[in-house]
């Protein structure tokens, strides 16, 4: 599939971001700058910042498309962020982001767009997740070994990547899973959590995940698992008597 090409837009989402209690950017018409499909940031004209909790820092990064990058301290509740916001410098011949700031979304302790919060990063707008049911016969190998198999399966179809499938519960074996404490996080899903596989006394790390509580635009995929060829090429995923993409 094509790369998502980058883009600075206005977007209606009610977002606001809180850092030690304290909401320090808030906005109904922020700007988005989408540069990928994980990378997104949330961009706000000043006079919708706390600037008075603001200092400038001596950090700055050259960007080669879009100017010098000044980064700004963060002072909340007696706390210091440091580099946890930036803006821009003008620059000729690209679009001018000399107007707004933006947080690091890792520094702040919450992100909300309209009343709902939002993990990992920005939600992309054209980022598309379907899910979809379907009666393709899967089957799930591990070394020859089948463990799962289903005409029940939910097809996930997500913009830039391989459509996954979910299988229900009922239809894995269990005696092949190991539950891991490994933990992902996906702004279109929730957070993930997952499973290794031991089959012939070897163990297939985080071979398969499942959302135990995923977000209410997702409330299919509780109750699946999904497996992960592509941590591993031993693991196989065949459906309809085919080797399905990784």
């Amino acid at each position: 599939m094509s790369r998502q090409p980058w883009k600075f837009e206005e977007t209606h989402r009610w977002v606001r971001a809180v850092s030690h209690d304290v909401t320090v950017a808030e906005s109904k018409n922020p700007m988005i700058l989408i540069e990928s499909q994980g990378e997104q940031d949330y961009y706000f004209r000043f006079e919708d910042v706390r600037e008075d909790l603001l200092t400038p820092s001596e950090h700055q990064e050259s960007s080669g498309y879009r100017g010098l990058k000044r980064f700004w301290h963060l002072k909340a509740n007696g706390a210091t962020v440091e580099n946890a916001a930036w803006s821009y410098l003008p620059k000729e011949n690209r679009p001018d982001l000399t107007d707004f700031i933006a947080f690091d979304w890792n520094k702040m302790d919450h992100w909300y767009e309209e009343q709902e919060e939002v993990f990992f990063h920005a939600r992309n707008p054209y980022h598309r997740v379907d899910f979809i049911d379907s009666t393709r016969h899967v089957e799930v190998f591990v070394e020859g070994q089948k463990v799962a198999e289903t005409t029940n399966p939910l097809m996930v179809f997500e913009t830039t990547l391989n459509p996954r499938i979910y299988i229900p519960e009922s239809d894995v074996n269990f005696d092949y899973l190991v539950s891991t404490k490994s933990k992902t996080h996906c702004p279109y899903k929730g957070d993930a959590a997952y499973y290794a596989l031991k089959v012939n006394g070897e163990i297939y790390k985080d071979a398969a995940w499942y959302y135990p509580e995923p977000i209410p635009e997702a409330p299919r995929l509780k109750g699946t698992i999904a497996f992960w060829p592509g941590n591993d090429k031993r693991i196989q995923l065949v459906v309809d008597g085919k080797l399905f993409p990784n």
